[in-house]
């Protein structure tokens, strides 16, 4: 389980080379299967934000003037580079974001695909023409760049999110200032190494690393036409705020608390399974992971007794190791956090069936930040652990009488981003997907999380504005309806008298 990169200094890119931290403040990467330090962050200044502005600003005029194939080419490039590069950025990913190796792998290969799904840019980009709207005059409507955009990563999902935002962007003629999490910047190194390595010109991916002051730089640059964040609902709409001022488009996922309804003909083997798969993997750091479980009468006692045998064969370790289940969570803080939700949910009166706190670990690992497989029972929907985003392997058992009440608890929920059914009635099926109040519905899944070609993101306080990423959604956000009217001229036709205007032309001007 070695390291894979150079961990020692984690560097910005700006205009095509490395920059080292050097007026700038550092703060440790740690692992946190093991709580060491394995690195510095620097905590880039509003200046050196701007840089990285200033940077895609200058490539924008060449980038989007390059022909659209030769911008493919690169899409192309980096798809074969991951493909390539597919163990060193997993291992990265595990290293300091701590997800479990094949779930790292599996990110990573997701990612494979969204920029498959970015390679067929060029279809999904096409524009439209309407012939004849007056004589001689037809109407046409095409999808151009804007400019310069900007994107703020997470800390769970390092290189899902690069892939949601970067191929696309630069695929239709943008260019791009990148902030990872400070928390887990080694997949971000390793994949803007590759942009370097496969040719891709200077300026048009710019990475920065720092807090919020980067951020906030970009709401009053000229040079920035639109902000994305995958992050907290409190953090996306505060950058709404910030872009609304200066008319900056937006493309804001936020928070998510997402219900499982299980149906009295639920297969349970596969309900189990997902379960612990979509409630315990990432350590439950994922935005389409289960937390409230609700669960009709004719199976609850089943259910919870499968859930809790299963939930304490799970095992804890380093996320590098291949023999284990689950990895910590990312740091101390959120470590702590849980633990205080815990606390907050016996407090309520909630049955603590399993305690995660204090879970056995492997020696070396026994001052990493790991929280073991919590479930409690006898949850009620006002419950703190039932209405607010706790972002770790908590579940809560809800017991609900029927299919409608399971609806209305999700549909009274703030958030809406994703909720699951387990089901063999078609009934159920479809009455679920057509009124759970979500933006993304699973039938026998435990993570609804849509194939790349299809729009991620949720409603209510999970999706701040209205853009979603993925498919041709993200294509729209990226780039602008460029209208033109035209008139089509026989030159052997024209003359230079002065005759009166003809009624097409009155009625092309009257609006």
């Amino acid at each position: 389980m070695g390291n894979m990169i150079e961990l020692n200094q984690i560097k910005n890119f700006i205009n095509g080379e490395w920059v080292a931290p050097s007026d700038c403040e550092t703060v440790p990467l740690i692992n946190p299967s093991t709580a060491e330090i394995i690195g510095e962050v620097p905590m880039s200044t509003p200046e050196i934000s701007n840089q990285a502005v200033e940077a895609a600003a200058r490539a924008f005029p060449g980038w989007c003037a390059t022909p659209l194939p030769r911008r493919m080419n690169y899409i192309f490039k980096i798809y074969h580079a991951m493909q390539e590069n597919l163990e060193e950025l997993a291992q990265a990913i595990a290293l300091d974001q701590a997800k479990h190796i094949s779930e790292a792998r599996g990110e990573v290969s997701r990612v494979i695909e969204i920029v498959q799904m970015a390679c067929s840019t060029p279809t999904l980009m096409q524009g439209e023409t309407i012939q004849g709207i007056a004589p001689n005059i037809n109407g046409r409507v095409i999808k151009a760049p804007l400019g310069v955009f900007c994107g703020v990563a997470p800390f769970n999902f390092p290189a899902l999110v690069f892939g949601w935002f970067i191929p696309v962007a630069i695929a239709t003629g943008n260019t791009f200032v990148y902030k990872p999490s400070s928390e887990s910047p080694l997949f971000m190194q390793k994949m803007m190494q590759l942009l370097v390595d496969i040719g891709l010109p200077s300026g048009v991916v710019n990475v920065v690393h720092g807090d919020r002051e980067v951020v906030e730089a970009w709401y009053e640059n000229e040079h920035v036409v639109g902000v994305c964040l995958v992050g907290s609902t409190p953090t996306a709409r505060a950058i709404a705020e910030g872009c609304g001022r200066n008319g900056k488009k937006t493309m804001l996922l936020g928070g998510a608390k997402n219900f499982l309804v299980a149906m009295e003909d639920a297969p349970m083997d596969l309900l189990i399974e997902n379960i612990l798969m979509s409630g315990y993997g990432s350590a439950g750091q994922r935005c389409l992971a289960v937390s409230n479980i609700a669960v009709v009468p004719e199976i609850h006692d089943e259910f919870v007794e499968r859930l809790l045998e299963a939930s304490r064969k799970i095992t804890l370790g380093d996320a590098r190791d291949p023999d284990i289940f689950m990895g910590p969570v990312i740091s101390a803080q959120a470590k702590a956090k849980v633990e205080e939700y815990i606390r907050v949910g016996v407090e309520a009166g909630a049955t603590l069936a399993l305690d995660g706190r204090n879970p056995a670990l492997p020696d070396a690992n026994r001052d990493g930040y790991f929280i073991g497989p919590t479930v409690f029972t006898d949850v009620t929907p006002c419950m703190r652990i039932a209405k607010e985003e706790i972002f770790g392997p908590v579940l809560s058992v809800i017991k609900v009488g029927c299919i409608n009440t399971a609806l209305k608890m999700i549909s009274d929920h703030d958030m809406g981003n994703g909720a699951c059914i387990f089901t063999q009635n078609s009934y159920y099926t479809e009455k679920f997907i057509n009124e759970a109040d979500v933006g993304m519905v699973g039938v026998n899944v435990g993570i609804c999380a849509p194939h790349p070609y299809l729009p991620f993101g949720g409603i209510k306080d999970s999706l701040v504005g209205n853009n979603k990423v993925q498919g041709k959604d993200s294509v729209d956000f990226f780039t602008q309806n460029k209208t033109a009217t035209v008139r089509i001229v026989n030159p052997k036709e024209t003359d230079a008298t002065n005759k009166p205007v003809d009624a097409s032309v009155r009625s092309c001007v009257a609006s």
